[in-house]
């Protein structure tokens, strides 16, 4: 999971790219990038960090240029403590290109050979981006047959780039002295939308969120295999590119990674939330009477829509009962356990007066490892509560996810063969309830009915590109030194339901 951004306007973009990537900073925080173009010349700095501090006056006065992209990274391939993986990655030929990329490659493995053995293309880092950025690069070169750029061509060079890649990604990429380009790959997994300024002037980003806080009014999501060509004059070219495609955006989304302001693929984040809280509501009534719960206690900041709801349909009371510290960044996003565990305490202080003496109903956007939870029941204990549930409003996450998001191996997944009740145990809570699938589906699928439906395999095991063994799983996870703990790969055990069978 990251955050992208590309503008093309009349007008220096560099501060532009600045702002929307401020708002894009809860989809990663591990390093940022902007690039721009003035004269054919690109203009890029990034680096590891937080987006205000990447960015210095000094910084932003060397990014020249009307057109250009950013990106906020949140590793989930490659090398995490890399600075040399922040992107926007470059390549000089054909053209010239730039590309920022939202996602995970599954099958970036066989690619990278393909690239060296074959496209005699090389690659010098770790990252799948990379590797698709040689793929686009490659597939442009071929369209072009060293001729100039024409929008006939970059459409045909997205075509060979979906019957090449596989996985999940949203892509912007600029080409030198030619334009912005933009696809989606054919699931729609990862979101990207488009919208236009007063002035003419077009953005593309991960979340709607970083076009309407720019003042631009959002047109519409980039279709799952579409490409979206934007010339330096402003013009937009549209083309579906796949040879099948189907909206399957990822449920986590809405769960857990987007802000709750943003409408992505139809769906407001804010009123999945809700509805999400509203299903739960019937599962607490069935596990824990409404009359042995004294409050609601949301843990902040994604369940509080869905805790909301839950109190009113139960009749409860409402309470902040933790308060948050919003200079420590998302422990979800956090590489390796330990810097998790550490953060919670420093993250999340209770208010002793919602807890003392009650019975608390604590209320979660999900629960991954586990060990953010566990400390939270033992902080509502310590601060005198009676008795401690915990809600979630999603489904136990019992699977390995391979499209972009940081839970990836089993054993970091306390989900993953236990029963509720051995869950329950782990955490120490009093009682646990989740959420359904079918329930969880239903409650946000009903939002746009036309969604095909939803990329949930962290949840059902079923992954939407049907091309996912337990091999490619390992691989993956092989390949990876930064999110994850070392050493805790293990697919022994795991079961694969093929995707054609859901």
């Amino acid at each position: 999971m990251c955050g992208i951004v590309g503008v093309v306007s009349t007008a220096p973009v560099n501060q532009l790219i600045y702002d929307a990537l401020l708002l894009l900073q809860h989809r990663g925080q591990d390093a940022a990038g902007i690039v721009t173009q003035q004269e054919r010349k690109f203009y890029m700095h990034k680096a590891k960090g937080m987006v205000r501090d990447v960015f210095r006056t000094r910084n932003m006065r060397a990014l020249p240029g009307n057109i250009g992209l950013g990106q906020v990274r949140y590793p989930t391939a490659g090398n995490a403590a890399s600075e040399e993986e922040a992107q926007p990655f470059y390549v000089n030929a054909p053209f010239g290109i730039v590309m920022v990329h939202n996602g995970n490659l599954t099958n970036a493995k066989q690619l990278r050979a393909e690239l060296a053995d074959t496209d005699h293309r090389h690659t010098n880092t770790d990252s799948d981006s990379e590797v698709l950025l040689n793929v686009l690069a490659h597939e442009l070169a071929r369209a072009t047959s060293g001729a100039p750029l024409k929008s006939v061509d970059v459409f045909k060079a997205v075509r060979a780039v979906h019957k090449r890649v596989r996985g999940s990604y949203a892509v912007i990429a600029l080409i030198a002295g030619y334009g912005l380009l933009a696809f989606r790959d054919p699931y729609g997994i990862r979101p990207l939308c488009i919208g236009h300024g007063a002035d003419g002037s077009v953005m593309l980003g991960s979340e709607s969120v970083a076009l309407e806080g720019n003042l631009y009014t959002l047109e519409r999501d980039v279709a799952p295999g579409e490409a979206v060509y934007i010339g330096l004059d402003g013009k937009v070219q549209a083309e579906q590119c796949a040879e099948k495609s189907s909206l399957h955006p990822c449920i986590f989304e809405y769960v857990y990674l987007a802000r709750p302001d943003s409408v992505m693929d139809g769906i407001s984040v804010y009123q999945a939330r809700l509805n999400l809280g509203e299903s739960l509501a019937k599962r607490v009534i069935s596990t824990v009477p409404p009359s042995e719960i004294d409050v609601i206690i949301p843990i902040p900041e994604s369940s509080r829509p869905s805790a909301m709801q839950l109190a009113q349909l139960l009749g409860l009371p409402y309470r902040e009962g933790f308060v948050k510290n919003r200079y420590v960044g998302r422990t979800f996003i956090m590489p390796g356990q330990g810097a998790r565990k550490k953060s919670v305490r420093q993250k999340l202080n209770a208010i002793s007066s919602e807890f003392k003496g009650r019975n608390v109903l604590l209320v979660d956007d999900s629960i991954v490892r586990g060990t953010t939870s566990k400390e939270i029941v033992q902080m509502a204990r310590d601060a005198g509560a009676n008795k401690v549930y915990l809600a979630s409003a999603a489904p136990p996450v019992r699977f390995p996810n391979v499209y972009g998001i940081d839970m990836p191996t089993k054993s970091e997944l306390v989900a993953h063969d236990r029963t509720v009740e051995e869950i329950r145990q782990v955490i120490g809570c009093d009682a646990l309830i989740y959420q359904d699938v079918d329930g969880m589906k239903k409650a946000i699928g009903a939002l746009n009915p036309g969604v095909n439906g939803f990329e949930a395999s962290c949840f059902d095991g079923i992954y939407v590109t049907g091309d996912i063994s337990e091999g490619d799983i390992a691989a993956l996870n092989a390949g990876r030194t930064g999110g994850a703990e070392e050493g805790d790969v293990d697919t022994s055990r795991l079961s694969l339901p093929n995707a054609q069978d859901a």
